[in-house]
């Protein structure tokens, strides 16, 4: 019988640390920022605003992705206003909009940077430049 002889840090598997860089550490203070970027639209400007003198890696990619997932509630919203089949999709968006956001929240806290589920790699490619 032939063995796998591939390994992951600490059990986790190669997807969870794709976005990871070689050698990166987290800091304390930048697992922080990245939480709080996931707490309300007020929380993701106070994670900008700390971020925005030392521009660590990690903060900076959840504070990304925590945009994202606050410009999709915001699309959800307008499309809501369309009477009948808007309201359906922003229902049915709205949870789909909280999955994300408890992923992201999730990997914020567990430190890794894996994109949210089915649009987290288009929010990495739209605010490249963030």
């Amino acid at each position: 019988m032939m063995e796998d002889n591939t390994k992951t840090n600490q059990g986790e598997s190669p997807e969870s640390t794709a976005h990871m860089g070689a050698g990166s550490e987290i800091s304390s203070e930048g697992k922080t920022i990245a939480i709080i970027s996931y707490l309300t639209l007020i929380g993701l400007i106070i994670a900008f605003v700390m971020n925005n003198d030392k521009k660590e890696a990690f903060p900076t990619y959840h504070i990304k992705q925590s945009l994202g997932i606050g410009l999709t509630g915001l699309a959800l919203g307008i499309v809501g206003m369309v009477p009948i089949l808007g309201w359906i999709a922003s229902i049915l968006g709205s949870f789909v909009l909280i999955y994300l956001w408890i992923m992201g929240l999730v990997n914020a806290v567990n430190g890794r940077e894996k994109p949210v589920p089915w649009i987290g790699d288009k929010y990495e490619e739209w605010f490249k430049n963030i």
